[in-house]
């Protein structure tokens, strides 16, 4: 496992780390009994991963109960932990400023812990990323020097959206939406890597379709039931197109892992698993590399092919 700085005084992260939706309860995608979330968090400490990325709502707050649990026994020093805030553990939604630390002692509770390193709010709507306008950074910069995170940042998923917060806040985490199909965020890298913001790279296979295993004719019957079928014959026609640039005998899952690695601003991408062979493959990925000439190539691909479509997520 390969290393890279997350926070000045938070141990470096592994390149590849754990986003722990699939560890709760109901999570949406396949549930995953209890004994099996414990087992992929050991696993993943096996295999070097020290970055966990989680979040209040993921199964009505079990999917940090659950990560909770697993990480008891290990050096918390040695770890670092990513939660949110914003989408609550009772399924709702609450950015009110007032509900910050409520939101993040429940977080503490349940992950068995006394400090995050770092509290992201969760796609806040574009209001709540100035800065200047808004009282919940005061309250965020209250909760470092109270030592219950060690910075905050933003989960977000365009540009404009991570400008806005870089220029107004003091927040030095942004989670991003960032993957071959969609690379509008990479154009706010050159300011983060600048401002020392870290960047965790969220939705790198965007949602399967870079696993490669989907095709124009695939249906879904969970959350990714929202495409139509067009968007599935678009995103199908696409992925096909990205295969040719990169080589088809390529394993296409690995190369979209290591081209969000690419980027010196992406401190971490957090692939989804559902299973110990998936997460084993992910890590795997951090051994793949991404030269700058097919880097080149499909952000050329993006620019030329995919961002005039205005893809759904």
């Amino acid at each position: 496992m390969n290393y890279r700085t997350y926070l000045p005084d938070t141990p470096a992260v592994s390149e590849i780390g754990l986003g722990a939706w699939q560890l709760a309860a109901n999570s949406g995608w396949q549930s995953m009994s209890e004994a099996e979330a414990r087992a992929m968090v050991h696993k993943a400490l096996d295999l070097g991963i020290n970055f966990y990325d989680t979040a209040p709502n993921y199964g009505h707050g079990s999917g940090e109960t659950r990560l909770g649990k697993a990480l008891q026994g290990v050096d918390r020093s040695t770890i670092v932990i990513n939660t949110k805030f914003g989408h609550t553990d009772a399924g709702s939604m609450n950015y009110e400023s007032n509900y910050i630390r409520e939101s993040l002692e429940g977080s503490l509770r349940r992950l068995q812990t006394d400090y995050v390193d770092s509290l992201i709010i969760h796609n806040p709507p574009p209001r709540y990323l100035d800065g200047r306008q808004n009282d919940h950074y005061e309250i965020l910069e209250r909760l470092k020097e109270e030592g219950k995170i060690k910075a905050y940042g933003a989960s977000l998923d365009t540009y404009d959206d991570m400008k806005l917060f870089m220029d107004t806040t003091n927040g030095q985490v942004i989670e991003a939406f960032f993957n071959i199909l969609w690379q509008d965020a990479g154009r706010a890298f050159p300011q983060a890597k600048e401002k020392k913001v870290a960047i965790i790279a969220k939705v790198p296979l965007d949602s399967g379709w870079l696993t490669g295993k989907y095709h124009a004719g695939s249906t879904f019957d969970d959350i990714r039931s929202r495409w139509s079928r067009e968007d599935i014959h678009t995103r199908a026609r696409l992925v096909d197109q990205i295969k040719q640039i990169v080589d088809p005998a390529a394993n296409l899952p690995r190369i979209a892992i290591a081209f969000c690695l690419a980027y010196e601003a992406v401190a971490t991408v957090i692939p989804g698993a559902v299973s110990i062979t998936q997460l084993v493959s992910n890590v795997e990925a951090a051994n793949q590399r991404v030269s700058d000439d097919l880097r080149q190539k499909l952000e050329d691909f993006y620019q030329r092919e995919v961002a005039p479509l205005g893809l759904p997520w």
